[in-house]
């Protein structure tokens, strides 16, 4: 870049300008790469131990193993062990529970969906319905967060729902500013991507759907 001829003032602007544009390049080659390295796989037997691995690191819901929508025995005073147990046990007998995501081969993501019928209610003019699927549970790790994959999971989401026969799939987000259920994942991030709003639960929660 020529520079000769300019003041001060304006040969620094133009330099941070070239500057802030070679860091956003770098910015998105990075980000590029990280999609590349991004893998979506269910959770089965084989892959347990890398939900074990997420769900126990820091950060972790450890404290819920995500049974906060799926029936259990003694809810109220089931302590972590039993709802690991209990989330261990569904995997172990085949039901879906929902998707990791690995970052470079390390589980970073997690998704839960699964048949609506394999979950407590969700909403309260809910009815039996042959073929929905929910999305109730986004958890992403820290060091990964902002990059996207909550929107890569759901997308996955998606493809899982389709490819199990599935004829709906349904979630239920809230707004940015709820101060609860954001484990649930915000409004926006359904709707980006086909989801239609078609009731509400309470004051928070949205429930939309998407036919597949």
């Amino acid at each position: 870049m020529a520079l000769i001829g300019l003041d001060g003032p304006t040969m620094a602007i133009r330099m941070t300008l070239t500057l802030n544009a070679a860091m956003a390049s770098i910015q998105r080659y990075w980000a590029k790469a990280a999609m590349t390295d991004f893998q979506i796989e269910a959770v089965t037997r084989d892959n347990w131990p890398d939900l074990e691995t997420l769900f126990e690191g820091r950060g972790g819901p450890k404290y819920c193993w995500c049974m906060a929508w799926r029936p259990m025995e003694n809810r109220t005073g089931a302590d972590n062990a039993q709802r690991k147990r209990a989330l261990h046990s569904r995997v172990e007998s085949g039901t879906p529970i929902g998707l990791l995501g690995y970052a470079q081969g390390e589980p970073v993501a997690w998704c839960s969906v699964a048949p609506r019928e394999t979950f407590t209610r969700l909403r309260d003019d809910q009815q039996e319905e042959d073929g929905v699927w929910s999305v109730t549970c986004f958890f992403v790790r820290r060091d990964h967060r902002g990059k996207g994959l909550s929107g890569r999971m759901l997308g996955a989401a998606v493809d899982l729902a389709r490819r199990s026969g599935a004829r709906a799939l349904e979630g239920y987000p809230v707004d940015p500013d709820s101060p609860s259920y954001r484990f649930m994942g915000f409004l926006a991030l359904f709707q980006a991507r086909g989801f239609h709003e078609v009731a509400r639960v309470g004051s928070r929660r949205h429930v939309l759907r998407l036919e597949l």
